[in-house]
Formats: C-alpha cells, sequence, structure tokens
C-alpha cells in the first residue's frame, strides 16, 4: 500500500499569512504525519514465505526482551489465525497483517474510533467513542471476548494496540455500568484534566478486559502482541505499565481509591464504583507479572523511537536548511499555558537569537490536556495549543506554529455537540497574522479559547489541519523561527 498524503488542506493552509514559513511548516508536520503509518513497519515485521510465518526484526524488538531473535511459526502446527485490534487509527497497523495473512486469516474483530473509515476487508470493525466510551465499544468487546471463548493451544492471536484503548476496550465489571465507567471519565479527565495515567488505575480495575485481562481470555492460544506506543522497552511493558491493555498491570484497587480522591472525584463518582473498588476481590484483580509469564506470548513494537514522528521531522528541517532542536519529548501540561510559554521562546529566539539563532525549528511530542470543566466547545489539545500560540505570536513577521495529532483525528470532535459542518480537526498551523485574521472573521478568540471552542475559529480562518485517519500514537509540534527582528513591546 502506498503512502497517502496525510494532510488534506495543504493548499488552504498555505494560502494566506505567513505563506513561505507555513509551506514549511506543511512539510514537517507531514513527514511527521507520515512517520505515524504503521503500515510498512508491520509489513517489515511480519513476513510469510509458504507455512513459515516470521514475526520479529531488529527495528522492533523490544530493548530488554529475553528473546531477541524473531518468532518462527511453522503454520502447519496452526489450526486458526485471528487479530483483535483495538485503539484509535489501528486498522493501518491490522490493515497490513490482513493483507499479509490473506486467506489464511481465520477471522478476528477490531475497534476503531467514530469517525475512522471502514478500510479492513476480511475483518469486522466496530467503530466506538472516544475519548469517553459507549455502547459501541462494549458490544465490540462482547464480539472479542466471544471469538476467545474456544480458543486452543493450537490457535495463533495477533492483538495489535495503541492509544485509544483505554476508551475503545471498555465492557465494565458485574454490578457497574457502562454510564457509570463514562461517569468516571468525564468527572476525571474531562471535567477535572486527571492525566490517562492518574484515570487509568480507575477505570482498569472496573472492567473485564484491560490490565491483561485480554490477554488472560486468549490463553492457551499462542499470542503475538503488537504495541504501537513509542520508545517502548521491555521492563517498562511487563512492570510499570497501566495503558497496554494486553501486556500485565501494575496498578492496585489501593492506588484506583487514592486517584480518586486525589482529583475529589470520590465522592461524585457512583456508589456502585465506590464499593465495587473498597471490596477489592483479589480474583478480579489486574494481570501481574507472574500469572503473565505463564502465557505463550512475544510482544513487538511497531513505531520503535527512531523511526517515529520528531526524528522523521528532524531529518527533514534538516534537509531544509533548518537546524531543528528538541524542545521536549513528553508533555503533560494544560495546552493553552504550555502554547504560551512555548511562544514566548519562540519570540525570544526572533529577538535576542537565544537560545537557538534563527532560522531554526523547535520540535516537541505531547498529549496535553485540556481541563473544559463545564465548557462543551468543539477542539481538542492541538487546536487549543495552536490558538493559544497564535495570541501569544501575534505580531510576529518570522514565527509559525503548528501541532498535530498522529491519528489525524483530535479531541472528541462531534461527541458532545458543535458545529457539523466544522470538520473534526487534527491541529492547526498558525502564524503572528492568524489572531487578527480571527478577528477579522467575526470571531472573538480570547472568548472561543475560554470556552475551548478552537476548532471553529482555527477552521474560519484556514488554519485548522484536516488529515487523513491513522494510528494515534502521540501529537506533533513544531515552531519555526525564520529570522530576527528587533524587539517590540509584548503583548
Amino acid at each position: 500500500m502506498q503512502p497517502q498524503q496525510r494532510i488534506l488542506n495543504a493548499e488552504a493552509l498555505t494560502g494566506h499569512g505567513n505563506v513561505a514559513g507555513r509551506q514549511i511548516m506543511v512539510q514537517i508536520l507531514e513527514a511527521g504525519l507520515q512517520a505515524a503509518d504503521p503500515y510498512n513497519n508491520v509489513a517489515r515485521m511480519v513476513r510469510l514465505e509458504g507455512d513459515r510465518l516470521t514475526v520479529g526484526h531488529p527495528d522492533y524488538i523490544l530493548s530488554g526482551d529475553p528473546r531477541q531473535t524473531p518468532e518462527e511459526i511453522d503454520l502447519r502446527q496452526v489450526e486458526r489465525i485471528l487479530i483483535f485490534g483495538v485503539g484509535k487509527g489501528v486498522q493501518r497497523a491490522v490493515k497490513a497483517l490482513e493483507d499479509i495473512l490473506g486467506e489464511r486469516l481465520s477471522g478476528g474483530h477490531v475497534i476503531d474510533k467514530q469517525g475512522c473509515p471502514i478500510i479492513l476487508e476480511r475483518l469486522d470493525v466496530t467503530l466506538g467513542a472516544h475519548p469517553v466510551p459507549d455502547e459501541q465499544c462494549v458490544l465490540g468487546c462482547q464480539r472479542i471476548l466471544e471469538l476467545t471463548r474456544d480458543l486452543t493451544e493450537r490457535d495463533l492471536v495477533f492483538t495489535v494496540i495503541g492509544n485509544g484503548v483505554s476508551s475503545l476496550l471498555t465492557l465494565p465489571v458485574a454490578g457497574v455500568s457502562l454510564e457509570e465507567v463514562r461517569e468516571v471519565t468525564r468527572i476525571m479527565q474531562i471535567e477535572r484534566g486527571a492525566p490517562t495515567n492518574e484515570l487509568n488505575p480507575v477505570r482498569n480495575h472496573l472492567d473485564q478486559l484491560k490490565g491483561g485481562r485480554i490477554a488472560r481470555h486468549i490463553h492457551p492460544a499462542r499470542a503475538i502482541h503488537i504495541l504501537t506506543g513509542s520508545s517502548l522497552n521491555y521492563a517498562a511493558v511487563m512492570d510499570r505499565n497501566i495503558w497496554l491493555h494486553t501486556m500485565p498491570e501494575r496498578s492496585t484497587y489501593a492506588e484506583a481509591v487514592e486517584m480518586l480522591h486525589k482529583w475529589q472525584a470520590w465522592d461524585a463518582v457512583s456508589p456502585g464504583v465506590r464499593r465495587f473498588l473498597q471490596e477489592a476481590d483479589p480474583a478480579l484483580e489486574t494481570v501481574k507479572r507472574g500469572e503473565y509469564e505463564q502465557y505463550r506470548f512475544r510482544v513487538f513494537e511497531a513505531m520503535p523511537q527512531h523511526l517515529a514522528m520528531i526524528p522523521t521531522a528532524r531529518r527533514v528541517a534538516n534537509e531544509l536548511g533548518l537546524p531543528a532542536h528538541v524542545l521536549y519529548r513528553y508533555a503533560h501540561f494544560e495546552a493553552a499555558p504550555a502554547a504560551t510559554l512555548a511562544g514566548s521562546i519562540a519570540w525570544n529566539i526572533e529577538e535576542w537569537g537565544e537560545p537557538f539563532e534563527p532560522p531554526c525549528v523547535l520540535l516537541g511530542g505531547h498529549e496535553l490536556l485540556v481541563t473544559v470543566g463545564q465548557e462543551n466547545g468543539m477542539g481538542g489539545r492541538n487546536q487549543e495549543w495552536a490558538l493559544a500560540a497564535a495570541r501569544r505570536i501575534a505580531g510576529s513577521p518570522n514565527i509559525v506554529m503548528g501541532s498535530v495529532d498522529s491519528d489525524g483525528n483530535d479531541g472528541p470532535g462531534h461527541q458532545f455537540g458543535g458545529d457539523p459542518s466544522v470538520p473534526v480537526l487534527a491541529g492547526g498551523i498558525v502564524d503572528g497574522y492568524t489572531w487578527d485574521e480571527a478577528r477579522a472573521a467575526g470571531f472573538d478568540p480570547d472568548a472561543e479559547l475560554r470556552r475551548h471552542n478552537t476548532s471553529p475559529v482555527l477552521w474560519g480562518v484556514g488554519s485548522g489541519v484536516r488529515a487523513t485517519f491513522n494510528i494515534s500514537i502521540t501529537d506533533l509540534t513544531a515552531i519555526l523561527i525564520l529570522g530576527r527582528s528587533a524587539p517590540r513591546p509584548h503583548p
């Protein structure tokens, strides 16, 4: 399958404002988005020659894995081959497996995010809601569970998971309803801004498949787990994991209770949730390493760090003659303040040549937060970052800032309403003219930022990025400073 252009509205993005800078920014972000496409990586990792299936390649074996050689499988000893995939845009990775295995594929099921086109031909796909799960998520999980009921040691199961799995893989435990689980996510993450690593100990314990339990259901079949996260290592996925739900999980009931108290959500969630966590039934605990190592499994990463978004974007910037510096690789901050700080650094470079002399590019990888409270505007963390950045760099002739989500689909989209004429965006590209363009178009960008209603503003002024759907890994930000300007009053 040939690479496809990820950014769909490049002409609109580069037709106004700082045209030269926007053209460069589109090239850099496009390169990063291309790097987030796992199809070719999975095709390199999995090779079929006659009855011999080989899984593994030096690029995709986790560091620290005691088994550093590929997995060799004699398909004459295999009765059935199934695939289970869950995550935002996960179909791109599964599609590679589907194309490689062809008629040897017996079945399986995939859960992707609502709005993603269905591209698989041999497997059924359920489209569920993210970030707050819905009934379709439950139905998809029930289908996966059904397919695991008669697995034997002669079966081979591939799993592929990625970001978004913690919402899309939702099958509540007995005694806790879907609405109660939805409420936990809304209260902790949407209203109060809890990061995923502090939400997951709670929802992992309220689910039948999260926290390694799906691997428990796959046993005794032979399992090949393909992970689409980045910067993974064997010790991390085996001992410190809380979101790769096909792997063992480290958190406890007590930690789940602690997180609810930390975010002042204990009294806000339902009595049923509180009761279940307090009972702390050990038989329903998440799967720990000791149990997990009794299973038959191998684990591989589809998106190793050296092939990821930041290294690829950096390489392209350098090819364009722009020294590229990594400002940060992982950041878990509120999007608007983070953008304000990033814009201030860019302005300092433009005026003083510190800490880098322009022209240059600053790169970042993140999954920022947008704490919305009771607001229900349409947007996502990348759009929030972009519009807040536009406010900070207003008036600059040299600065262009852009941010995109690897899956091409940032935020809840239309799940909580929003203008149906505005598409679900991947992020935004802004420059020193964007803020005034928004005002001239009749927007009050300050007010829309307060409402977290950023997508309509960016789309309305040709600064919202539309992109193809793909796997969710992380976000990519790029800050371009083309040259120096004389110091001027700061807004």
